[in-house]
């Protein structure tokens, strides 16, 4: 059945009921889904970067060696792993609430709104009779000569005119002849409602998520007690990895990144299946930037110039008060000239690997070092313990015969220094063995 309360001239719109959406995974609401596929394409494509850095699959492609994520990053792993948690578990938390207040999805009405976006294309061609008219053409007449051949196109320049498109509708115990759409007005309808106008939402909601993080990013860095209390956390990943892209203080990760996307959600009017497009797309977009590799294969790195050759920069202590757009346009930090103008980069990065190299060769030498020290000094006091105890023995054994054999010889004291007394005067030989001239 049709509704017949529709603007004069126009096809009617047509009547529909509503019902509940069922789930796309049946044992799983969609709003639970929505908030559990953010966090498995985190750790999913974190996984995958995880893999490439610990097989070093493409080390060509690395914004940082391996040394440098050892000697440079003021945080271990483990910890990085916590606060990721903690932060994803206050994010669920809140899409709980959020799912508690939103509206249930519904189905029913998609034809309804579809043939509400053809109504509004039949409107906007009666003003093309005068925008033709503007540049001299006679829309009407032009309509009159294309109307035997090309009668959809008469029509559309017409201004909207079809009297040959009409449809039989039911009301009651009545029948009606009313306009109807040509197929063209159809599909054009379709695609805006399926394509068009999610696309436009989701673009809507980038340049919000974008504009708070930017806004709300810088005033971190200006301001002292922000930095130091929240966002110096995550600054201490100089060399940024996959999974340590939401390291942040619980508060920042709430303000920046979970309310930030709520937000977006809810000024854009997505639906909770557009929603899980929109947060799970964000999600990945910004494991992305933060995964240390300028992959040419990587479409992320390519769709926008905000990739993780971009971000990186702002990670480096000669580049963190620039760079704030995240994650996916850039066009704050050209707007508000904070895009790093300091050139090429390349020159800044190799200083800072050999650095790095430097500091693990230096402390892989000294354990080298005391290691060796270790092995074997035990072994030589051993050693040493062993041949001294000998050597007093007989240092001592030896002493004793001396003593006897002088006391046997001498027989008493005087004759002991009567006969010192003769080998220094030269009677005997000296102790150089040269026979004295005296």
């Amino acid at each position: 059945m049709t509704t017949l309360n529709a603007t004069s001239g126009l096809p009617p719109l047509p009547e529909y009921s509503l019902a509940p959406l069922p789930p796309l995974v049946p044992w799983m609401r969609d709003e639970h889904l929505t908030l559990a596929l953010p966090i498995i394409a985190y750790w999913g494509v974190s996984l995958i970067f995880h893999v490439i850095d610990t097989y070093d699959l493409f080390p060509q492609y690395r914004l940082h060696t391996p040394a440098e994520v050892l000697k440079r990053n003021h945080v271990t792993r483990w910890e990085v792993f916590r606060d990721v948690i903690v932060q994803q578990i206050i994010q669920t938390f809140f899409g709980l609430v959020l799912a508690m207040v939103d509206e249930e999805a519904t189905i029913g009405k998609e034809q309804y709104d579809i043939t509400r976006w053809a109504q509004r294309i039949r409107v906007a061609q009666r003003a093309i009779p005068a925008v033709i008219g503007a540049v001299g053409i006679d829309a009407h007449g032009l309509a009159a000569k294309l109307a035997a051949s090309q009668p959809t196109l008469a029509g559309a320049i017409a201004g909207g005119q079809y009297p040959e498109l009409v449809q039989l509708v039911t009301s009651g115990a009545h029948q009606t002849l009313v306009p109807a759409f040509a197929s063209w007005e159809m599909q054009l309808a379709r695609f805006i409602y399926t394509i068009g106008i999610p696309m436009l939402q989701f673009w809507v909601g980038a340049l919000i998520v974008d504009t708070w993080q930017y806004f709300l990013h810088r005033a971190m860095h200006l301001n002292k007690w922000m930095y130091a209390t929240f966002h110096a956390r995550h600054h201490r990943l100089y060399v940024p990895y996959a999974y340590g892209a939401l390291y942040n203080h619980p508060v920042e990760g709430f303000l920046l990144d979970t309310l930030g996307t709520g937000l977006a959600y809810l000024a854009t009017g997505m639906t909770v299946r557009q929603s899980m497009w929109f947060f799970t797309c964000s999600t990945i977009k910004t494991v992305d930037d933060h995964s240390g590799y300028a992959l040419p294969f990587d479409p992320l790195q390519h769709i926008t110039s905000n990739n993780a050759g971009y971000h990186d920069i702002h990670h480096q202590s000669w580049g963190i008060k620039t760079n704030f757009s995240q994650p996916f346009f850039t066009f704050w930090d050209h707007f508000l000239n904070t895009m790093w103008t300091g050139g090429d980069v390349s020159a800044r990065y190799e200083r800072s690997k050999r650095h790095a190299q430097q500091l693990v060769d230096r402390e892989n030498a000294t354990e080298l070092s005391n290691g060796s020290s270790d092995t074997v000094t035990p072994a030589s006091a051993s050693d040493q313990e062993e041949i001294v105890k000998p050597q007093l023995l007989s240092a001592r054994r030896s002493s004793r015969k001396k003593a006897s054999s002088i006391s046997q010889s001498t027989g008493t004291l005087k004759e002991l220094r009567n006969k010192v007394g003769d080998s220094l005067h030269g009677k005997t030989r000296n102790v150089l063995g040269v026979e004295s001239s005296h």
